[in-house]
């Protein structure tokens, strides 16, 4: 099959595009292959790769102001795979490579001279005020309502989609005298079916039952149950298949929850003796209406675990960090080895470089993913507290002990425990650990009582514990017992070329949290972003990102919009066209200049004139240092 996209939200939803050539480009430019007239989306924004003589696909983003999202995350050039969600500025779309299922349709028409058409409100038993059946006597309606307790009791507890349509058609053809069944599932657009189960009286479960796509689709487009007689002699013929199975009577109808269509249930006969009545009709019906909320729990159900083990696939190593520079691909090399072990591990780095993050992935990926991930911060607590915090204390231990308190170490046990800024323990607690880690017990401040604990250490430090021993700061040996596997994690200005990824990623992010719509960033405030040192790594970016988000005014985080140390920051070598940035300020500082001596110094005014909002310009005054050439 065709791989493709499908549009699953906004006016396009539900269009498919055909990936049929090796290249196809997306954008709101018509020279595209595929052009999305959206303002959230750049003229050109990305394109989709065929990877030569295989099957595969990549999407590479074309430095598009707003991104290109990959089940939430933002790419630069991502390899996809069957389901993968793509967001492209406001625009969401599913990829798909082949076909989930198939409904086995088959075409026909059926137009006959018996045939009985039920409206949902004509149904009794979907009536709470109707007790007994109109068309059928006590006996009859006793054994028809023990089937639907029994099918209510039945289904109610399955919760896979394929085995609730095989037991319901089992169940239903106990008390119809059907010869086939299908139940029929259609797509979320209600107009075309997804999923066919088929279930044959003699031979059980059979998928190769085929059905009149004409009744089908028009029970599930009108919502009205159909019940026909005498099909094979019918003015038109009938349907080639119900005719060469001399079907001669046929029921279907729709499966509906919450007002919504989710389907079709279908039995016909070949039987002239045991042919359909309207009592059966209404039986059917009824047996929908139980059927209906079933069906919608399985999907919900289904729906929660795709969207669990998408979740799972989230905090997996390749999501848990954003970046796809050759640094970072080492760094993920690194984690999925040591991961894998029970080894002790040393992660290095500048403050923001995300260590935690790097540790949080070792453990998701290790054994011990299921077990408690417990960090603390060794620099941000006093020696006592700290001591405290990760021992635990006795009841009485101290003045303000006035209950036993376990510690980090007693609530990690079987999982991880990450101690952040490792250097600044103090040496009596150093001892402590080095004892912990040598004999895998501890006890609690106060206590006498040895607490064993099956523990992994990881630790994170943004010194050089190496020069740190040679001067007595830190125990070499407790240095060599955390050391056993050591992870760098590179410094933001070392891998650049994340740095429109990251931007993204906290974009999406902060204009959410701030409910304040930005569809990117602007060409020269990412110039100036790849620019900047970041001395403060991941961390000041993304604090910088909030801080442009909270304070623009347009749509598109302009170069005013960040703070004051990246937006006078001088353009380095790395980074080209230092003269445009400089010309620009230059002319900026000219033209607000001339604006504000023709208003007399009303910024307001001003504003007006240049045709921007009073507070964007007050920014840019102050950005520029113009406040004393404001009069």
């Amino acid at each position: 099959m065709t791989a493709r996209l499908v549009a699953t939200s906004g006016a396009l939803k539900g269009t498919t595009f055909a990936l049929t050539q090796d290249e196809v480009s997306i954008g709101r430019d018509l020279s595209n292959s595929v052009s999305l007239n959206d303002p959230s989306i750049s003229r050109q924004h990305c394109v989709i790769r065929k990877n030569g003589s295989t099957d595969g696909f990549h999407i590479v983003d074309l430095r598009s102001y707003n991104g290109t999202f990959v089940n939430g995350l933002p790419v630069a050039d991502h390899a996809l795979t069957h389901r993968d969600q793509i967001a492209l500025g406001d625009l969401r779309f599913i990829f798909l490579t082949h076909d989930d299922d198939a409904s086995h349709l088959d075409d026909g028409d059926l137009i006959t001279r018996s045939t009985i058409r039920l409206e949902r409100e004509q149904a009794f038993y979907l009536r709470p005020e109707d007790a007994v059946s109109p068309v059928s006597d006590d006996s009859r309606a006793i054994s028809e309502r023990n089937a639907l307790l029994k099918i209510s009791t039945t289904i109610n507890s399955i919760r896979k989609s394929h085995e609730l349509q095989l037991r319901l058609l089992e169940l239903t053809l106990d008390v119809v005298p059907a010869e086939r069944g299908a139940i029929l599932l259609a797509d979320e657009t209600c107009e075309d079916f997804v999923s066919c189960r088929g279930w044959d009286r003699m031979g059980g479960a059979d998928d190769s039952i085929k059905v009149s796509q004409t009744v089908s689709r028009q029970v599930l487009r009108e919502v009205v149950a159909i019940l026909s007689n005498d099909v094979v002699e019918n003015e038109n013929g009938g349907s080639p298949s119900l005719v060469a199975a001399r079907v001669s009577s046929l029921l279907c109808v729709p499966l509906v929850a919450f007002d919504k269509p989710l389907g079709v249930i279908y039995l016909d006969t070949s039987s002239r003796v045991a042919q359909f009545d309207e009592a059966h009709l209404q039986l059917l019906t009824a047996i929908a209406g139980i059927a209906a909320v079933a069906f919608e729990n399985a999907r919900q159900f289904a729906l929660l675990e795709t969207e669990n083990r998408r979740l799972q696939q989230e905090v997996k190593l390749e999501h848990q960090m954003v970046g796809e520079s050759q640094s970072m691909g080492e760094v993920y090399k690194l984690i999925a080895k040591v991961a894998a072990s029970p080894s002790t591990v040393l992660i290095l780095g500048e403050s923001g470089t995300g260590k935690e993050l790097a540790a949080h992935a070792i453990h998701l990926n290790s054994e011990r993913a299921g077990k408690p991930f417990v960090a603390i911060n060794c620099a941000t607590l006093t020696e006592s507290l700290l001591e405290s915090e990760l021992f635990g204390h006795e009841r009485g231990a101290f003045t303000s002990a006035i209950a036993q308190k376990r510690g980090k170490l007693e609530i990690a046990d079987g999982g991880t425990i990450f101690l952040d800024e490792v250097a600044e323990l103090s040496p009596a607690v150093q001892a402590k650990l080095l004892r912990v880690l040598q004999t895998r017990e501890f006890e609690r401040v106060g206590g006498t009582r040895p607490i064993k604990v099956d523990v992994r250490t990881i630790a994170a430090t943004n010194r050089d514990l190496d020069a740190a021993t040679k001067t007595g700061k830190f125990r070499e040996d407790l240095y060599y017992r955390l050391n056993v596997v050591s992870i760098p994690m590179p410094p933001l200005r070392e891998r650049r070329e994340d740095i429109p990824l990251l931007a993204a990623y906290f974009v999406a992010d902060s204009s959410k949290r701030c409910k304040r719509r930005v569809t990117g960033i602007s060409a020269e405030a990412r110039r100036l972003m790849c620019a900047y040192d970041w001395p403060g790594n991941v961390r000041q970016l993304e604090n910088a990102i909030e801080r442009a988000v909270v304070m623009g005014s347009t749509e598109l985080i302009e170069p005013e919009d960040l703070p004051k140390t990246i937006f006078e920051s001088k353009v380095t070598d790395h980074q080209p066209q230092k003269d445009y940035h400089e010309a620009t300020r230059d002319f900026k500082r000219e033209l607000i200049t001339k604006t504000l001596k023709q208003t007399e110094g009303n910024v307001t005014e001003a504003a007006k004139l240049l045709g921007m909002h009073a507070n964007n310009l007050h920014r840019i005054i102050s950005n520029l240092k113009l406040r004393d050439n404001e009069r």
